[in-house]
């Protein structure tokens, strides 16, 4: 599959991902005796990426994250000159998707989309009023183990078919985790998408869901590589879920 094809995946899975995610986050969460609540909206965003990676995973390896290409490649799973085109895919995919929340948003009176728009922030922005050492200190480590488990899931030697689930049922346990701390990024496409409409505070700290997603994402690679690579695999590179391209 080529490059171009697998870029484009990448920008539906985000896409998906991001509109299911923070769409729970922003629609069904805000009822107060019917909304999902922080439970609900931790399923979609794990619902959102089982789905994907059982859809795009034979395609494009159904990243939809930058820091999990960052940590593959980093993991010699994926090879480094491609990481560029699959960001800008994913950037791109939840710029889109916020754009559709935002059109179905706005049709209720009262919305205001810099209230938050399921931005991730610290401080006083982190729903749980966490400081910007807690906050960066969950994302690091959520987003190191979010990799490890893709790694681990989809080695050679793991039960095969089995790695969506493994995968979207990490991302849901990150969420129910996290969601009080950040708003759960580990995703710096994620965080983007939103805080481009969201402005002011949402862009003023969109350093820190890059920063500490990318760390996370770049030791989960560096440190599952090191401790149980050490002998040969298929070549197998981009894979989240199954897809097979040639290693880096």
């Amino acid at each position: 599959m080529s490059l171009g094809h697998r870029a484009i995946a990448e920008f539906f899975g985000t896409f998906w991902l991001v509109l299911g995610g923070c769409g729970s986050a922003v629609l069904a969460a805000a009822f107060p005796q019917l909304g999902i609540g922080f439970a609900g909206v931790a399923l979609a965003f794990g619902l959102t990426l089982l789905t994907m990676c059982y859809t795009i995973g034979n395609i494009s390896g159904c990243h939809i994250n930058p820091a999990v290409s960052f940590g593959l490649a980093a993991g010699g799973r994926f090879k480094w000159s491609e990481v560029p085109a699959y960001v800008v895919a994913q950037v791109l995919g939840a710029f889109a998707a916020s754009g559709v929340l935002l059109v179905i948003a706005s049709g209720k009176a009262g919305f205001d989309v810099h209230a938050g728009f399921a931005s991730n922030g610290y401080g006083p922005h982190s729903p749980g009023g966490y400081s910007l050492l807690a906050c960066l200190v969950c994302e690091v480590v959520m987003t190191f183990f979010f990799v490890f488990v893709i790694l681990g899931s989809t080695h050679a030697r793991a039960p095969k078919g089995f790695a969506p689930i493994a995968i979207g049922l990490g991302l849901t346990l990150i969420h129910l985790i996290s969601i009080p701390v950040t708003n759960t990024s580990v995703n710096p496409a994620r965080s983007t998408g939103p805080a481009l409409f969201a402005g002011g505070w949402a862009l003023r700290q969109l350093w820190l869901f890059w920063a500490a997603p990318l760390l996370g994402g770049l030791l989960g690679g560096l440190v599952y590589r090191f401790l149980f690579e050490k002998e040969p695999e298929p070549e197998i590179a981009g894979e989240v879920a199954g897809a097979h391209a040639p290693a880096a």
